[in-house]
C-alpha cells in the first residue's frame, strides 16, 4: 500500500509539474533565435564568439576570389540588423543606393574593435526591441525577425569557416 501511495504522489507531483511549465509564445521563440544568433552558444556558435579574439588584420584577412573578408561579413551584418531594427522601430532607414554589395564594407587596424562592439550593439538592440514589443505588432513582423535571425547564422558560417580554414578558431569556444 505504501509503494502505491508513494506511486500516486510521484504521479501527481509530475502531473503538476509538467502543467506548469510555460507554453512557448512567438515572443519567446524570436527571443531564442535572436540570442543564439547573437551571444547564446547553442547549436552552433553565435556571432559574437565568431568574431571573438580576431586581430583586424585577421578580420581583414581575403583569398584572390570575390569571396568577403570576415570585417566585412560582420559590416554587412551590422548594416542589415539596423536597417531592418530601424524600420521596426519606426526610424528613417540608413542610405542605401540599393546595391548590396556596398554593405560588405572594410574595416582599419582602428576601427575592428569598435565593429565588433557595434555588432554586439545592434544584436542586443534587436532582442530588447522584440522584448518590449506587444504581440499584435510581433505578429506583423514575425517572418521578418526570423529572417533576420536566419542570415545572421549564414553569414556566421562564412566566418567561421574562414577561420577554422586560417587555423583561428579555439575548439574551446565550438557549439555545446
Amino acid at each position: 500500500m505504501k509503494y502505491l501511495l508513494s506511486l500516486c504522489f510521484a504521479f501527481i507531483v509530475c502531473s503538476s509539474y509538467a502543467q506548469n511549465d510555460s507554453v512557448p509564445t512567438l515572443k519567446s521563440i524570436l527571443l531564442e533565435q535572436l540570442k543564439t544568433t547573437h551571444n547564446v552558444k547553442d547549436w552552433f556558435v553565435p556571432p559574437s564568439i565568431a568574431v571573438a579574439g580576431l586581430t583586424a588584420e585577421q578580420a581583414s584577412w581575403k583569398d584572390n576570389t570575390e569571396n568577403h573578408s570576415i570585417a566585412q561579413l560582420t559590416t554587412h551584418l551590422i548594416f542589415w540588423n539596423l536597417q531592418m531594427l530601424n524600420n521596426f522601430e519606426g526610424k528613417p532607414p540608413s542610405a542605401f543606393n540599393g546595391d548590396n554589395k556596398e554593405t560588405f564594407t572594410p574595416v582599419t587596424p582602428q576601427t575592428w574593435n569598435a565593429t565588433v562592439e557595434r555588432l554586439d550593439s545592434v544584436l542586443t538592440a534587436w532582442e530588447n526591441a522584440v522584448q518590449n514589443t506587444d504581440e499584435k505588432k510581433l505578429q506583423k513582423w514575425y517572418s521578418n525577425i526570423a529572417h533576420i535571425g536566419t542570415h545572421n547564422a549564414y553569414h556566421t558560417g562564412q566566418i567561421l569557416y574562414i577561420r577554422k580554414m586560417k587555423g583561428w578558431c579555439d575548439d574551446n569556444n565550438g557549439v555545446k
